[in-house]
């Protein structure tokens, strides 16, 4: 029996709140509080006479932590989940710390203003020093820990699929099939169709930044970063087929680097098609994904968050949604002295998800883990004090959630390697 604050009402925090709710003995009661009430109020509509779970709402700018202290302190949840931008995690860190309340999300910090001259010091600093250009990275959540351990409170990052369940998968090849891994391949395979000529699965602001950025990789203990999109394989990927994918950076290999330290190699791939790069091309090279403001009419506007009310939402491509993802990680190393290697994978159904959830398996794939994740920390599985990514954990009782709650397990002990 606990009480759970979710921050956020987009795609993944309503697949998150659906499938709480189907865990109405341990999620007995929700507070779901986003900018936009009636996002909030529409879900708790939607859910009414399908769940036990109790279910309340409030209004909170999550860049205000004031206004997410005075929440936390009206509501009093034994766990905040933070399912709303990663521009916000900071701010609600900042709010669990001041209630003494544990805290998780599904994505690591990143800036919204990337001119911010005080934060571009440090930036340049982290990129000199580790080698990778990537807005995104632990090092702010992690200056964290000291205060984390002090006050007697758990902080899980990344709870999502990738990062989240990737790293879960890594822990559990480390546990169960490995003596030392040498090699991880994190392969993200989305072989949907939504029928637009262009749409971002997740939030555009999020996607667009994080594709279009330098790709990276980890090997032989150092950062090796390469142009975007210049490093491109294909993979026949189980139920979806065969696809083209491209390495970008991405949060988990920093701290997999950091947890598996005997790794030799982590490399991060995703699928695109050609029509998506095109798109993406174009509008980064008409200045569409800048974040930096520009003035149009009188008025000040972002480019990116312009784009963004543009594009369709996410939340609502799960109608229109055909297919399946695929996600997983292949493995090499050894084991009793042996060479071994391993594939563990989800493959997800995008319109079983609108099935059950209205959504597609984009979001199920975030919403679900972090369900998972808030189960395990409210049911005591995970509690080690501090602030921690998912590989820090035991990766069983996350797995087998995983398993029961949607996003069941497959594995290859003879797979296809990546070159």
């Amino acid at each position: 029996m606990s009480r759970v604050l979710v921050i956020g009402c987009g795609g993944v925090a309503q697949v998150a709140i659906r499938k709480c709710c189907q865990v109405s003995e341990v999620f007995s009661e929700l507070c779901i509080a986003s900018r936009t009430l009636s996002k909030c109020d529409n879900l708790k509509k939607a859910l009414e006479g399908k769940t036990n779970t109790k279910i309340t709402t409030a209004q909170v700018n999550a860049d205000n932590v004031n206004e997410v202290i005075d929440l936390i302190n009206s509501y009093k949840p034994d766990l905040v989940m933070n399912i709303a931008l990663p521009y916000q995690d900071l701010v609600i860190m900042d709010a669990c710390l001041a209630c003494h309340v544990n805290y998780m999300d599904t994505a690591n910090y990143e800036p919204e203003d990337t001119d911010d001259p005080a934060w571009r010091e440090i930036y340049e600093k982290r990129c000199k020093e580790k080698g990778f250009s990537a807005y995104f990275d632990y090092s702010w959540q992690w200056a964290y820990r000291e205060k984390f351990e002090k006050a007697g409170l758990v902080a899980l990052l990344g709870c999502g699929f990738d990062p989240g369940v990737t790293q879960a998968y890594c822990a559990y090849a480390k546990k169960h099939e490995f003596d030392e891994i040498d090699n991880i391949d994190i392969l993200d395979c989305n072989g949907g169709d939504h029928g637009y000529a262009f749409a971002t699965n997740f939030n555009p602001e999020v996607n667009l930044r994080e594709v279009s950025a330098p790709g990276s990789y980890w090997e032989d203990g150092h950062w090796v970063e390469i142009p975007a999109m210049s490093i491109k394989r294909e993979y026949n990927f189980d139920k979806v087929g065969m696809k083209d994918m491209y390495l970008l950076h991405h949060e988990e290999i920093e701290s997999l680097a950091l947890n598996i330290p005997e790794v030799k190699r982590i490399r991060f791939f995703m699928t695109f098609g050609q029509s998506y790069l095109t798109h993406m091309k174009c509008l980064e090279d008409v200045g569409m994904l800048s974040t930096t403001p520009i003035e149009f009419e009188g008025h000040e506007i972002v480019p990116i968050k312009f784009l963004k009310a543009l594009l369709p939402d996410p939340a609502s491509l799960g109608p229109r949604t055909h297919g399946k993802t695929n996600i997983g990680c292949i493995f090499s190393g050894k084991k009793d002295g042996k060479e071994k290697t391993y594939y563990i994978y989800n493959v997800c159904d995008h319109q079983e998800c609108y099935k059950e959830v209205e959504s597609q398996a984009i979001s199920y794939t975030t919403g679900v883990p972090a369900m998972c994740g808030a189960l395990m920390l409210l049911t005591g599985k995970w509690n080690t004090i501090g602030v921690h990514t998912v590989e820090e954990f035991d990766p069983d009782p996350f797995l087998d959630a995983l398993d029961k709650y949607g996003l069941p397990r497959s594995e290859s002990h003879e797979p296809v390697l990546v070159d």
